[in-house]
């Protein structure tokens, strides 16, 4: 009999963003998608409590192959982007010096399956930061670092993820982990969000993140299939 697939691991910082991420499975956490069963795991806001709690996760049996996408809300950087934009990570890096990116290979079975959804794409370097991100001149300098769009959560979920790859596999699987990250932009040059909930752009934001599911279970029945063994 083939072995029970890992499960899919979803990492997000806040509560609203579990609560789009859960509206968007249609079903509690632990329930199964195409590969698997799905966790949504929120951590606390920034990159020292993502990286404690998603050690922790990935330490824990069911998660030591799990593959693990970061998502929630990002600050876009072009000043084409909008709120509800949909930033799809080529790598994800720490913004600060000596750092080295994540990345993130696999990003085809996301990129098609969010086609399909018709939501607006953009692909690039995801910046990790220690604090949130205001007005022109910050943007700006962040961009100028090649960036398109920033957060401070992703950089140190995948990059504790890929560390953690060898933890309690084969040594067949040791360093395969399958990362990724996605975001959604809630605010951006010429939207910049003040308030969440009372602004346009937050709702829509909201939306667009429990839209995203599908593009995460089909990029988790991809990445699973090699690791599957009759």
């Amino acid at each position: 009999m083939p072995d029970s697939p890992a499960p899919l691991l979803v990492v997000c910082a806040l509560g609203i963003e579990r609560r789009a991420l859960r509206a968007g499975t249609g079903r509690a956490e632990g329930a199964a998608g195409d590969a698997g069963p799905v966790a949504v795991l929120r951590t606390g806001m920034g990159p020292e409590r993502a990286e404690r709690a998603v050690a922790r996760r990935l330490a824990e049996e069911p998660f030591h192959g799990a593959p693990v996408i970061a998502a929630g809300f990002c600050a876009g950087l072009r000043p084409e982007m909008r709120p509800g934009d949909v930033v799809v990570a080529d790598a994800v890096r720490a913004d600060r010096e000596g750092a080295e990116p994540t990345g993130c290979p696999d990003n085809g079975p996301l990129l098609d399956a969010l086609a399909l959804l018709d939501a607006r794409v953009h692909t690039g370097l995801l910046l990790g930061t220690d604090h949130v991100v205001r007005g022109a001149a910050g943007r700006a300098a962040l961009r100028e670092r090649g960036a398109v769009a920033v957060d401070m959560e992703s950089a140190a979920t995948l990059r504790t993820a890929a560390a953690a790859a060898g933890a309690g596999v084969g040594a067949a699987e040791a360093g395969t982990r399958p990362v990724a990250a996605v975001r959604v932009v809630v605010d951006a040059p010429e939207h910049e969000l003040v308030r969440f909930g009372t602004l346009r752009g937050g709702i829509t934001a909201y939306r667009v993140l429990s839209s995203v599911l599908p593009a995460f279970f089909e990029w988790h029945r991809h990445v699973m299939i090699p690791r599957r063994r009759t």
